[in-house]
């Protein structure tokens, strides 16, 4: 278990001030200008020694992206774009990092454009994050009265802007290359890769997006020192770690934690355990709803909470947003309800996506309610691997995971539904 010494995010749950001056005394804004002065590959280096994966849901190696970032400019002007769409359904940790902690992200965009050899850096906020804006524009005007950021920023002798973008609410939009478009000014529609964002990203200039968290928890690392932060979880799954719980649990609630702690010690020590004992848990989503399910029985197995170990239960980490669900819920419509939003929010660019989800959608209608046939059931499976690969972004395979999860786990209950629908009821006739 964590100790909070060892804490980055110290005023999460918003009990002190998120101005600079509460910054300040938190140790947020000490040694900025050293540490930028040791240099950009120093920087990078500290960032693979620490181990930090992409906290966003791919959990793509940090310090490996930035690093892909030409190091000579060849004329064009360098970006990093942090990626503040946090619309995945169940999703609720970078919400936090923003209203309540916005200036461990400016001063991690400070640091991490340094490294990647950008004067500039956009922040893309979700639609729907209002007062999230206001706290991180008014952080934002805060650093820039005080001289950390603009000309000569934190007065390291690197010029650095910042601006902060409001988006409209899609989720596609969380896609780092729709995210782009969308920037732009066009709609924001995922592009083809190759060329990826650090060859040919913004404008067509080398681009790096990272999550808020990942980029949040830089300086940090940078003071500590990488082999600090590796200290935590299992290797090739480090550092500290925001879980974002909610569902069935007595006390859902955002924390951070050490990553590889067991799932039974998260739930009991922070959210007050299960609603209604262990015995009533049903199933988990762990990682925002885009990944698959998991039964209760097997996360009570000595489950945990990193990459690795939910991969090899055919899951994922993902945002680390865990749904708790118990014996009460109706998982069929649950997935249906999943289906029916992943439909609603296909760009519509890519055929196997724009009329898969839809086709999805309608079958887990029938399934909810009972009234398909019992090859309704693999022939869904059939079409979500037909959908799954075959687009442009992840969002086809975040529309399919959650039904094949569903159907791997609880085949069980989609039949028995079936079959108490066909089942002839009492008094009724013999044809």
């Amino acid at each position: 278990m964590l100790k909070d010494q060892d804490r980055i995010f110290t005023n999460l749950y918003g009990m002190h001030e998120r101005t600079l001056k509460g910054a300040k005394a938190r140790g947020h804004w000490d040694g900025t200008a050293a540490l930028i002065k040791k240099g950009r590959d120093w920087i990078i280096d500290e960032m693979k020694a620490s181990g930090l994966r992409g906290r966003g849901g791919a959990g793509f190696p940090t310090g490996l992206k930035w690093s892909f970032m030409p190091k000579e400019s060849d004329g064009r002007p360098s970006y990093l774009v942090v990626n503040a769409d946090e619309s995945e359904p169940g999703t609720c940790k970078d919400r936090e990092i923003m209203r309540h902690d916005p200036h461990t992200l400016i001063e991690g965009c400070l640091i991490a454009s340094f490294a990647m050899n950008a004067h500039a850096c956009y922040i893309y906020i979700r639609g729907e994050y209002i007062r999230e804006r206001e706290a991180l524009q008014a952080a934002i005007d805060e650093a820039y009265d005080a001289g950390l950021v603009g000309k000569n920023a934190a007065k390291s002798g690197w010029d650095f802007d910042i601006y902060l973008h409001h988006g409209a609410g899609a989720y596609i939009c969380g896609e780092e290359t729709a995210l782009l478009e969308s920037l732009e000014g066009k709609k924001g529609m995922p592009r083809m890769k190759p060329p990826f964002p650090a060859g040919a990203g913004l404008y067509g200039c080398p681009t790096t997006v990272n999550n808020v968290e990942s980029i949040a928890v830089v300086p940090t690392i940078l003071r500590r020192g990488g082999a600090w932060f590796s200290g935590f979880g299992r290797p090739n799954n480090t550092g500290t770690k925001l879980f974002a719980i909610s569902g069935h649990v007595n006390n859902p609630c955002v924390v951070e934690e050490e990553m590889s702690i067991p799932f039974d010690e998260l739930i009991d020590k922070h959210c007050g355990g299960i609603r209604g004992g262990w015995d009533n848990l049903k199933a988990v989503i762990p990682g925002g709803s885009s990944v698959p399910m998991l039964p209760g029985s097997v996360m009570r197995q000595d489950a945990i909470m990193d990459f690795d170990w939910l991969r090899a239960q055919r899951s994922g980490l993902g945002t680390a947003a865990v749904i708790v669900m118990d014996q009460s819920t109706d998982v069929v419509k649950a997935v249906w309800r999943l289906a029916k939003f992943y439909k609603h929010e296909s760009c519509g660019q890519c055929t196997p996506c724009r009329e898969g989800t839809g086709w999805m959608m309608r079958v887990m209608e029938r399934l909810v309610t009972g009234d398909a046939e019992p090859d309704e059931i693999d022939m869904l499976l059939d079409v979500t691997k037909q959908v799954e690969g075959h687009t442009i972004c992840a969002l086809g395979d975040a529309a399919a995971w959650p039904i094949q999860g569903l159907i791997r786990h609880f085949r069980d209950d989609i039949e028995e539904r079936i079959a108490h629908k066909r089942r002839p009821r009492p008094g009724m006739a013999a044809e």
